[in-house]
């Protein structure tokens, strides 16, 4: 189905046309229709789906500027949050609709102004919660309730605040729920909160067939660096997303990145707000080459143009890898996983593997130039190498 097919306001489809978008992915064919009739959701989407605009498009069409707050979406991070806020400002602008995104880091008076006069609300639940507390946020002309990504909500503890906020909505309103997992603990919050639901199950847009899978055994830990420099280098078209397992770990691998005059941006939870944005920003505007970051901090972000996801430290479960390579291989396009692999590793990566659909096949060792990783440790002027 083409979005050109879809009865809503014809404004809202020529900007939808104009943004690039044409065919509809499953979860979208799926959901916009029932969303569009008043029908709460139940959807299980992994990344790729298409998700966002499965219920921005049907939203936007039915609210109107000028009548208070109407939509209000949580996400489980900051960087969710404003890619969110950014799907509806783009798509709600041409019918006069306005949005705030409201998260920690950042001060609140701001936010306090914007949500005098907008009708879509994006955030994350402890500001959402901040701002019900200070008598804010005016639910009364709310129809929509969008909770995004609430399983990694509840794996990071916040589920508790969700149902505070749910507590202070309209009940007399619409629900849609999305999850990449339909767990027992899920389920049991969404039969509470969601009537009567459609339940929609969308597989990832990724194309297993065209994901080529690798793993480097490297024997000597100090040549991991210099090994994932030279993949960059060889495969230098498209964009490229390295995973590490700590923030500290980002910083470092993304500055030293920097320093071999490549083209790398960071995001991870310890950073300050405006230098999170700053990352959003590059990616948004195609001005890096390669993303360094945490599993938390990537989720749920549309990066455009992967061709290559870089396990620079070994996801633990098999889940955690198949969220991370379900980033690359979409909508036909080829894509590569490849996992460098160190001797602490290796616990972890029998893990991985012990998902029998997953087929990672083992790479010769290339011939590359060592490269100094630099660490810069605190208090110190020395520069120690690895």
């Amino acid at each position: 189905m083409r979005f050109n097919e879809l009865d809503i306001n014809s404004k809202l489809n020529r900007k939808i046309v104009e943004l690039g978008f044409y065919k509809l992915t499953p979860i979208q064919e799926k959901c916009i229709p029932d969303v569009s009739i008043g029908r709460d959701i139940a959807g299980q989407s992994k990344t790729g789906s298409g998700k966002t605009l499965a219920f921005a498009i049907p939203i936007i069409d039915k609210i109107r500027s000028g009548n208070g707050i109407q939509t209000v979406v949580l996400t489980p991070t900051r960087e969710l949050c404003v890619q969110v806020s950014q799907v509806f400002r783009e798509l709600g602008l041409i019918l006069g609709l306005k949005v705030t995104s409201i998260f920690g880091g950042v001060g609140i008076e701001p936010q306090i102004r914007s949500l005098q006069n907008s009708e879509i609300v994006v955030g994350t639940p402890g500001r959402m919660l901040d701002h019900i507390r200070r008598k804010t946020i005016d639910f009364r002309a709310m129809r929509f309730l969008v909770i995004d990504e609430i399983d990694k909500l509840f794996e990071m503890g916040f589920i508790d605040d969700v149902e505070e906020i749910i507590s202070y909505v309209p009940k007399n309103r619409q629900t849609l729920m999305f999850s990449a997992t339909m767990q027992n603990d899920l389920l049991r919050i969404m039969s509470k909160h969601l009537k009567n639901p459609l339940i929609v199950k969308a597989d990832s847009y990724v194309e297993t067939s065209k994901l080529k899978q690798l793993y480097y055994d490297i024997y000597n830990k100090k040549n991991k660096f210099s090994l994932l420099v030279h993949l960059i280098r060889k495969n230098n078209k498209g964009m490229s997303i390295v995973f590490c397992s700590t923030r500290s770990q980002v910083d470092l691998v993304a500055r030293n990145l920097k320093n071999q005059g490549l083209r790398a941006c960071a995001i991870h939870g310890g950073m300050t707000q405006k230098k999170r944005l700053s990352s959003l920003d590059l990616l948004q505007k195609q001005n890096t080459d390669i993303l360094v970051a945490t599993d938390v901090a990537a989720r749920g972000l549309d990066i455009k143009n992967v061709t290559h996801i870089y396990n620079y430290d070994v996801p633990k479960t098999p889940k955690e890898y198949i969220h991370r390579v379900g980033r690359t291989a979409r909508a036909g396009e080829n894509g590569n996983a490849i996992t460098l692999l160190t001797k602490p590793d290796h616990d972890n990566f029998r893990r991985v593997q012990s998902n029998d659909n997953l087929r990672i096949d083992r790479a010769n060792m290339p011939n590359f130039k060592s490269i100094p990783f630099i660490i810069r440790r605190p208090y110190s002027k020395n520069k120690n190498y690895r």
